[in-house]
């Protein structure tokens, strides 16, 4: 048992920390310059892919549909995920720093939990939208009133606030000596958990308890809705019928896989045999590429946001001529 000077001292440790320390990409001048487009890169592209859609679906007033409406709101979550992270990792680049201020890294850990589990929860509205625009076509307008929809949104965004006080409030009310160097590009949760002095296993299986009920009833829903959806689309009778139905599907589809996939890797491989690169690769592959890749994933095949941003162009550049 620790004698009360040494809890003291635990406690001046982690109340004397000011900043942590991310993790470099680079030691060479090169490389870091080298990260720092890069980056700045996938920013630009994801910036610009939300950017296009939101305008877009703000816009035409052919798009102001549940479906498209939600996937505004996806574009707007992109965008705040992509920002919590992607910005500090350049800057530190650019003036080779590895610096971020405590309070700057518990909003990043604040944020990046809440703008990820909102995604989550809309990924899971938006199966809802397709069952019921495949399953019940008719009452479409009537369960999906635009009313309903800014409900199902506002319940989307508000209703992860207190998991993610929740998450960061756990993560940093823990004493810290194990100094403040972060393996990650970013703050990570189970990075601080590191530096913990205390033994974090119970509050490690706590929220992985409470994060796994929580994603596995999300989870649970959209593959009740597609196997409802799939059982509706094999009755249609006409493979041109059935091909629409499919293709208003697969997009959803792929961001849900693509977001699935890459935080399970992140969160479920072992510890103790990952290397700080393998877990920076995995960091960037569920924080940084499907922000990026999302807008591509839904623009792709999707005529109608196609002609909408075809318009807009079109207006703009007949405006200024």
């Amino acid at each position: 048992m620790a004698g009360p000077h040494a809890q003291r001292q635990q406690m001046s440790n982690s109340s004397s920390i000011t900043h942590f320390l991310l993790l470099a990409f680079a030691d060479t001048r090169e490389l870091q310059l080298l990260h720092f487009w890069l980056f700045l890169g996938i920013y630009l592209s994801a910036l610009l892919g939300n950017g296009l859609i939101i305008t877009a679906v703000a816009c035409d007033h052919h798009l102001h549909t549940p479906m498209y409406f939600f996937l505004l709101n996806l574009s707007l979550l992109d965008l705040g995920s992509i920002s919590t992270t992607v910005p500090k990792a350049m800057a530190n680049s650019l003036w080779d720093t590895r610096a971020i201020s405590y309070l700057g890294c518990a909003a990043q850990v604040f944020l990046f939990v809440f703008f990820i589990s909102a995604e989550y929860s809309l990924l899971t509205v938006m199966a809802y939208d397709r069952y019921v625009a495949i399953c019940n076509p008719l009452h479409y307008g009537t369960l999906l009133s635009s009313r309903t929809c800014a409900n199902m949104a506002a319940a989307a965004w508000g209703s992860v606030f207190p998991y993610a006080v929740l998450h960061t409030a756990n993560t940093f009310s823990l004493p810290l000596c194990q100094g403040n160097a972060v393996d990650q590009f970013f703050c990570e949760i189970p990075q601080i958990l590191n530096l913990s002095c205390s033994n974090t296993y119970f509050r490690e299986i706590y929220l992985l308890v409470v994060s796994a009920c929580l994603a596995f009833g999300c989870f649970v829903f959209i593959v009740v809705s597609y196997v409802q959806i799939l059982r509706t689309v094999l009755r249609i009778p006409s493979e041109k019928g059935r091909h629409k139905a499919f293709s208003t599907c697969l997009p959803h589809l792929a961001v849900i896989s693509l977001f699935v996939s890459t935080l399970m890797f992140a969160y479920l491989k072992p510890r103790s045999n990952s290397s700080p690169s393998l877990d920076l690769v995995v960091s960037v592959l569920y924080s940084v590429v499907p922000p990026a890749v999302n807008p591509l994933i839904y623009s792709m095949r999707n005529q109608e946001i196609k002609d909408a941003l075809k318009k807009l162009f079109e207006h703009i550049l007949f405006k200024h001529h």
